[in-house]
């Protein structure tokens, strides 16, 4: 019998050490994911419904902190400038520096240096744009509009402006990388621009982030409750032996 209480005093304390180590470990990564999201991205509330259906006003979204030169086109970004009221504002690039953007088509699709764009974030049946324009994006600067093209004020509204409706890139604050509130998942970048000079962005470090926070949450729980559940089924076990 005492070789029985040894073992199983054995078996509790290497238990409570396995814990306590799931709940240390936990930490680290919880804080350290914590840590590295804020350092590499900033929560935006989105104020209006320019960007739907990929974005909806008052969803809340996480905008990796970035340089204006990692801008690609099909990103959506976050920028601010004076010229647009001076608030931080929300749009994609379609146009980046040389680039000549133009609507519509005789297929009514946008077109970028002379060639149709497809635009799989617009919502089905809406219109590449209500309005006909051209522009010619001057080197360093960004040609930016809404997702919902009847509502969204973007480049379209300034192109009688000195930078003919475009934002130069160290304008530009973050890029979306994914709505947090409500989740709606990670953005995903056009297709459409990928074989284009410079392609598009990579996604950025949300997803290993993200999976530290959860891990540590799942390591801290569960070995916070390691020692109540030992402990009642330690109890449930002496019942039985007594009967």
């Amino acid at each position: 019998m005492s070789g029985t209480g040894r073992t199983e005093g054995g078996h509790g304390r290497l238990g409570n050490a396995l814990s306590g180590l799931a709940v240390a470990v936990g930490c680290v990564l919880f804080l350290g994911g914590f840590a590295w999201g804020a350092v590499q991205y900033k929560p935006y509330t989105v104020p209006t419904d320019s960007m739907t259906p990929s974005i909806k006003a008052g969803d809340r979204v996480l905008a990796q902190r970035i340089d204006g030169g990692e801008v690609r086109r099909g990103d959506v970004v976050i920028f601010t400038d004076s010229v647009w009221g001076d608030l931080p504002m929300v749009k994609r690039v379609v146009g980046v520096g040389g680039d000549k953007v133009a609507c519509c088509g005789d297929d009514g699709r946008l077109t970028l240096n002379g060639k149709p764009l497809d635009e799989p974030y617009l919502a089905g049946g809406e219109p590449a744009s209500t309005t006909p324009f051209t522009s010619e994006v001057p080197d360093g600067h960004l040609f930016l509009l809404g997702d919902e093209r009847r509502t969204s004020v973007d480049s379209r509204g300034h192109l009688e402006d000195a930078a003919k409706g475009t934002v130069p890139v160290g304008k530009v604050d973050a890029r979306v990388d994914a709505v947090a509130w409500p989740w709606g998942g990670t953005l995903d970048r056009p297709d459409s621009f990928e074989a284009l000079p410079g392609g598009v962005s990579e996604l950025g470090p949300i997803a290993p982030v993200l999976a530290a926070v959860g891990a540590g949450v799942v390591l801290i729980f569960g070995g916070a409750a390691y020692g109540p559940v030992a402990k009642r089924v330690g109890r449930r076990k002496a019942g039985t032996g007594g009967r």
